[in-house]
């Protein structure tokens, strides 16, 4: 007979398997159409949706046609005025009623997610539904509190919403949801692999009641994303690959639709010393072998300090081991089954590439049979560059590199194009918060990973997207505001550099560039002619010396915002000891606006405040307001003193540096401005002017990858190529044609501040 420790140890889990009955139930026999104006479409050319688990087909959906897509979108445009129109406690009770309907059926709903997806029950059970649920009653409140709390902001209108397939369910809630407490319409496009729960939530629009028109979900395959992209809508609103978002980035610059893309990562794991291994090795399990591994924060690349690397790693593999891998629907599966063959075949692909480029990889075993199943993984001995450190492989392989400083393992975070997440094990809470300072990522859990909440803001920097999803930062994603009411900038010829008509000054007043805090000349070599003046031809190499500078004054990132607001006043008091030479280029009346715009940014520069929000226990969760770092402003060119202060200040006084093109025909009061910052302790590179052919310039810098955010205030053919040029390392663009009231609140609104920061979700311990 075993002694208590062998049974203990020889113990295995028995079966557990959760009844298919009632979603197989709700699935028989159906066709699913599309969910369109308060009804279902008869289905005309469908696909199947197939179980991942077994290779059998669930259902028929319908593949969505150009005129699908059209129908919705018309029935979206029809509700959405009485639908913007009805009381936040309106719009409430609807939220709160699919809130409770959901919550009802929170078993049909795991059970038809996990058929459909391949993920755990007990995650989809446990986590996914629950999630969900919660997204839907914390916005019903964000309803009824939107006058109060967003006043002068206005619904979009239509939007058009495509989510993927690694959480089918709780997109759907992250989009629709915030979308309808706003006062928006929406057409959804689920993924092709997993339309089951979003078709099932359709359902339960009909039965709370919602108006039809309100919520519309069309199903197929990217031709249909592509549809509603290049459809009526006001914003769309991507979850998906980089690749994706790129294009859908591309595809909408031409347009007015608002954009937020919440896009893929590669997110850092570092384990310090001094961390609780056994804690962090939990971690893991929970950061990459949570859902397959098919999470876009997943922490795919450990980090572990050097000095405890060996028994660290020996512990993730002995754990390892004890994951089960098998069937879906069995409440003892630890890992279920990937998607489908293609997502499995391209996880095998980039492991054995990995292994090709030097990597060991250590891997337990998958259930024999049908079904995409993937044994969890770990790759060690590899380099930085190898393919698995670089590529979002999607599945549960995680990699493992050593660091020895702190200062390396900031350096090794940071080494990827993405910046969606990131998870740091210390007991040390100074080395902790130090390092989630440093990192570049939207997300950052300390001795925690992969937790969520509706009320915590949720998306990515760099190449993981842009906007956010969650709490008031994820309404503010689905409002707007009617601030801007003039008509549409001209474009501007580009200058010449060839001679032309007298400047009107006899004597020589070529200006320089301002680049690093010193005046420059133009790489060029050539000018063009303004009243009064000669002033350098910008190019793209200046540009390029321009973000240099900028990247190296990065201190004043890191500076209080009391420092910085005691510069920008500074500014203001020795523009207004030289109003009289300001005044003279353009007039009294904009150069007391300036001073007064300069006095009003320096205010600010101490009090846009991060916030600490009220998400799950004995966490402390903060959404800080950082800099984007380097940022390219193209000012307007109207009001060439007034714009040039109401655009670069308000960036700068949030902490970052800019590369600043000013008026084309007039950028005399910028070039002489860079004399006053010479004299107000502005440090050198936090700004720089580079004047010259604005298309070309802003062309320049919406393609720098060193640039992290770019505002255009031009004509329409600046701001569009802007959008479109930006794809390539997906900064955000804020590009308005429209010309502001500088004089007035417009030129002073509380967006400039808004578009100057991007926030950080910190996750901290607290009282647990």
């Amino acid at each position: 007979m075993p002694t208590v420790t062998e049974a203990l140890t020889l113990m295995d889990y028995g079966p557990a398997p959760e009844s298919t009955d009632h979603a197989l139930a709700w699935l028989k026999g159906r066709a699913l159409g599309h969910f369109i104006n308060g009804a279902f479409t008869k289905p005309a050319e469908t696909f199947a949706t197939i179980s991942p688990a077994t290779g059998q087909e669930l259902a028929q959906v319908a593949q969505g046609t150009d005129a699908d897509v059209e129908a919705a979108v018309k029935a979206a445009r029809k509700a959405a005025p009485a639908w913007a129109k009805l009381s936040g406690n309106q719009r409430a009770r609807y939220l709160y009623a699919l809130a409770r309907l959901m919550q009802k059926r929170e078993r049909l709903f795991a059970v038809l997610e996990s058929l459909d997806n391949g993920k755990p029950i007990r995650e989809s059970r446990d986590i996914d539904v629950p999630l969900a649920v919660r997204h839907f009653y914390h916005h019903a409140g964000w309803a009824e509190l939107l006058a109060d709390e967003f006043p002068g902001h206005r619904p979009h209108g239509v939007c058009g919403q495509i989510i993927p397939w690694n959480f089918p369910l709780l997109m759907l809630s992250w989009k629709i949801a915030p979308a309808l407490a706003a006062g928006n319409t929406v057409v959804l496009k689920p993924a092709e692999q997993t339309p089951l729960t979003a078709l099932l939530f359709a359902e339960l629009c009909i039965e709370a009641g919602l108006p039809k028109g309100v919520v519309n979900i069309v199903t197929g395959d990217g031709r249909t994303g592509a549809a509603l992209v290049a459809s009526d809508v006001d914003k769309i609103a991507f979850t998906g690959s980089t690749d994706i978002g790129r294009t859908i980035r591309k595809a909408t610059a031409g347009t007015s639709k608002a954009l937020t893309l919440e896009l893929g990562g590669k997110s850092p794991f570092i384990v310090f010393a001094e961390a609780d291994l056994d804690a962090a090795v939990e971690g893991v399990v929970d950061a990459i072998w949570f859902n397959q591994g098919e999470v876009c924060c997943a922490g795919s690349r450990i980090l572990v300090q050097e000095s405890v690397a060996e028994h660290f790693t020996n512990r993730l593999k002995t754990r390892m081991k004890t994951l089960r891998v098998g069937d879906p629907l069995d409440k003892s599966t630890d890992i279920g089954a990937i998607v489908d063959n293609t997502q499995l075949q391209r996880i095998r692909s980039l492991v054995d590439q990995a292994v090709a480029q030097g990597a060991v990889l250590h891997q337990t075993h998958a259930p024999n049979g049908p079904g995409s199943f993937c044994a969890p993984g770990l790759l060690t001995d590899l380099g930085a560059a190898n393919i698995a450190m670089t590529e979002e492989i999607f599945g549960p392989i995680v990699t493992l590199m050593t660091f020895r400083t702190p200062s390396e393992a900031i350096e090794l975070a940071n080494n990827t194009r993405y910046g969606l997440a990131a998870s740091i094990w210390s007991e040390n809470i100074t080395t902790a918060l130090d390092i989630a300072a440093s990192v570049k990522a939207g997300v950052v859990w300390i001795n925690g990973t992969n937790i969520f909440d509706a009320n915590a803001p949720f998306g990515g920097m760099r190449e993981s997207g842009f906007g956010r999803e969650g709490a008031r930062e994820g309404m503010l994603a689905y409002l707007t505001r009617d601030e801007v009411k003039g008509a549409d900038r001209k474009p501007v010829a580009p200058p010449s550099a060839l001679p032309g008509e007298a400047t009107g000054d006899a004597i020589d007043r070529t200006r320089k560039l301002y680049i690093g805090g010193a005046q420059k000349r133009a790489d060029s070599g050539y000018s063009y002619a303004v009243a009064g003046a000669q002033v350098p031809l910008g190019n793209r190499k200046d540009i390029r010396n321009a973000v240099e500078a900028a990247d190296k004054a990065g201190k004043w990132s890191a500076v209080t915002g009391h420092n910085r607001a005691q510069v920008l006043y500074f500014l203001a008091e020795n523009l207004n000891a030289r109003a009289a030479t300001f005044a003279a280029l353009v007039g009294d009346k904009e150069t007391q606006a300036a001073i007064a715009r300069a006095f009003y940014w320096a205010a600010w520069a101490d009090k846009y405040d991060g916030r600490v929000h009220a998400t799950q226990g004995a966490h402390v969760t903060l959404a800080m307001k950082e800099p984007f770092g380097v940022m390219g402003v193209i000012c307007p060119e109207e009001a060439p003193l007034l714009g040039f202060v109401s655009t670069i200040l308000p960036a700068i006084a949030m902490g970052n540096r800019v590369v600043a093109v000013p008026s084309q025909a007039n950028p005399i009061p910028a070039l002489d401005l860079a004399q006053v910052l010479d004299t107000s302790d502005m440090p050198g590179g936090v700004v720089n002017i580079v004047t010259g052919p604005r298309a070309d310039l802003a062309d320049t810098l919406a393609k720098h990858d060193g640039v992290a955010a770019l505002w255009a205030f031009a004509d329409p053919a600046i701001c569009q190529n802007a959008r479109a040029q930006s794809a390539g390392n997906l900064k955000p663009v804020w590009a308005e044609s429209a010309m502001r009231d500088w004089s007035g609140a417009a030129g002073q609104s509380r967006e400039f501040l808004r578009h100057a920061v991007q926030v950080k979700t910190i996750w901290v311990p607290y009282g647990a």
